[in-house]
């Protein structure tokens, strides 16, 4: 009997993180491997990615990862998840392109080369299961469905996807292909539910591209700044379009988006109406153009614009000051956990005096399903079974899912370069620090005489202006002082632990009594004489007084050893695969 399961990693209830595993038998059918931009309250994180901690203990059963379109939340997780799991990627060509852009910085994966291009086309046969694709429409070029074929039926993953009979050639939806998809046993539709939320349709593409031709022409005096999603395609191709429609330069301001917009010039995925020379200028040479030739294409790292943008309109960008001869034009749909940085980065921008304009203010701007597109997804597919949930397990047994042997799925959160060092107690502190900030008490003891031998030094940064607050300092340095002194009589053993402990809780209800606020309080606790070595010299009388031979002491310079742990990567595993144009 076949065993099939279906694991969502992420991706469900959450904007971003897909990622899904199909278990046929002993091998797992990875569908995307995707990040999600941090929620507010999650500080200082840099992007989001599943757990892989499962998919990690079974690496040997993992038969590839099959990439759906090449966005951040498809894509995003592999710098990530493949220097802890080797195995195959398969994706379209641009897809496979953006995917190496996504891993090209991480120095463990220079030597990947594990990738497989496929298109609508493609039949990739793995024995007991064929893994088959249909084109999609998106906001990205080729983007395609997923089709996990088993003697139980189909399991059908859409990726992100919508319906628009208007949509360009490389972004058009292969109806035929659904339909014959449709007409066979499918098990499982696992959708695109992203967009459903609101009960209007999207706006179709072409008037969306008209919108911003309108806009640029409605601001022919000002310099037009546009926030956007670096591997927006789609919306990439607009702008362009409307820059040199208007005649004017284009600016591609950040790494990432000039690294896409190169890669999809090179592989023809964006037609340029002008020569390269004639539509754009560096960012070095944009002094040289006017403000009403100017159009600046902005992102930030990873290719999310409002963050960045946050930056300029701050005064913190080197490059571009934002001023009353400015228009931000922002393109992109925020996610839920985005609508408030959006909303005071708007607020910024009207303090330097320019103009700001929202796509998602004026019309409904998606690239995902809308409740009628999904219905119809439904009506050509026929499923059994439809399933948006998340951290499940869901098995077939007896020709029904059930819920079965279910466990825990968390998020790992990516702050640097680190990967997992992140977690909920960092977070806790960080948000005491922007809420209440730290107060550092310095004190040095002399444990052998149990004693303290200076006044504590205190420090409060974010908490209290110290000026100001003379009283309230002092009486914290005596507390501190009476704490130390009482541990030391009272306590034959010493810890050090026990020692600071008790200085941190006298401090928090302290300073939470006077202030009503907890701050983070951080007890440093100095030994005095705490090197010293025993005095050998030796003392020898003369006729004239005593006079002290003098001790000559070397010291030894130690270099401690490197506790670096050298990182093998697993052997590459070999995958028979066939594939048929």
């Amino acid at each position: 009997m076949t065993d099939l399961s279906i694991i969502p990693f992420g991706g469900v209830r959450e904007n971003g993180k897909n990622m899904y595993a199909v278990t046929v038998n002993d091998e797992i059918f990875i569908l995307d491997a995707g990040l999600k931009y941090p929620e507010t309250e999650q500080l200082g994180v840099d992007v989001v990615v599943p757990d892989f901690e499962y998919l990690i203990k079974n690496t040997e059963k993992i038969a590839g990862v099959f990439l759906s379109h090449g966005h951040a939340d498809a894509i995003g997780a592999l710098p990530y998840f493949l220097q802890q799991v080797n195995v195959p990627i398969f994706g379209s060509e641009l897809t496979i392109e953006l995917a190496k852009l996504a891993i090209k910085d991480q120095p463990a994966l220079k030597d990947y080369n594990d990738y497989h291009i496929i298109n609508e086309k493609s039949e990739i046969d793995f024995g007991n299961v064929k893994v088959s694709f249909f084109n999609t429409t998106h906001s990205i070029p080729e983007s395609l469905g997923i089709v996990i074929g088993t003697e139980y039926g189909q399991v059908v993953y859409t990726g992100d996807f919508k319906f628009d009979q208007t949509a360009e050639r490389y972004y058009r939806t292969d109806i035929p292909r659904l339909v014959e998809v449709g007409q066979g046993k499918v098990l499982a539709l696992l959708a695109d539910a992203a967009g459903t939320e609101g009960g209007a349709d999207s706006v179709n593409e072409s008037k969306i591209g008209d919108y911003i031709l309108e806009t640029f022409r409605d601001n022919k005096k000002k310099r037009i700044i546009v926030a956007a999603v670096a591997s927006n395609i789609q919306r990439i191709q607009q702008i362009i379009d409307a820059t040199a429609a208007t005649k004017r330069k284009l600016v591609l301001s950040g790494n990432d988006i000039e690294n896409v917009v190169r890669t999809a010039i090179k592989l023809k995925k964006l037609q340029l109406p002008l020569p390269e020379s004639q539509l754009f200028v560096s960012l070095k040479n944009m002094k040289s153009l006017v403000a009403h030739e100017t159009v600046i294409l902005e992102t930030g790292r990873m290719g999310e614009p409002i963050k960045h943008l946050n930056r300029m309109a701050n005064g913190e960008d080197a490059h571009i000051k934002i001023g009353s001869d400015d228009l931000v034009f922002i393109t992109t749909t925020p996610s839920t956990a985005m609508e408030s940085v959006v909303a005071k980065t708007r607020d910024m921008i009207f303090k330097q005096g320019a103009d700001v304009k929202q796509i998602s203010t004026d019309m409904r701007s998606s690239g995902h399903a809308s409740r009628n597109d999904l219905q119809m997804m439904l009506n050509i597919m026929q499923p059994a079974y439809f399933m948006p949930i998340k951290g499940d397990q869901f098995k077939l047994i007896d020709g029904q899912f059930e819920l079965k042997d279910s466990f825990a799925i968390g998020e790992t959160l990516i702050d640097g370069s680190g990967i997992g060092d992140i977690g909920n107690v960092v977070l806790r502190d960080r948000r005491i620090l922007s809420e209440d900030g730290v107060f550092v008490s310095v004190v040095t003891i002399d444990r052998k005489k149990r004693q303290v031998v200076s006044k504590p030094k205190l420090t409060s940064r974010g908490f209290v202006y110290v000026k100001a607050n003379r009283d309230l300092m002092k009486e914290a340095s005596d507390l501190t002082v009476k704490q130390i002194e009482d541990y030391l009589t009272n306590n034959k053993s010493f810890d050090w632990n026990e020692l600071k402990s008790g200085v941190r809780d006298v401090l928090s209800r302290f300073l939470f009594e006077q202030t009503r606020r907890r701050p983070m309080v951080m007890p440093v606790v100095m030994e005095v004489n705490q090197n010293r070595r025993p005095n050998n010299h030796k003392t020898t009388a003369t006729q004239s007084g005593a006079q002290a031979s003098k001790k000559t002491a070397q010291k030894k310079l130690a270099t401690p050893s490197s506790n670096k742990k050298k990182v093998r990567r697993p052997a590459k595993k070999n995958v028979q695969s066939k594939t048929t144009e």
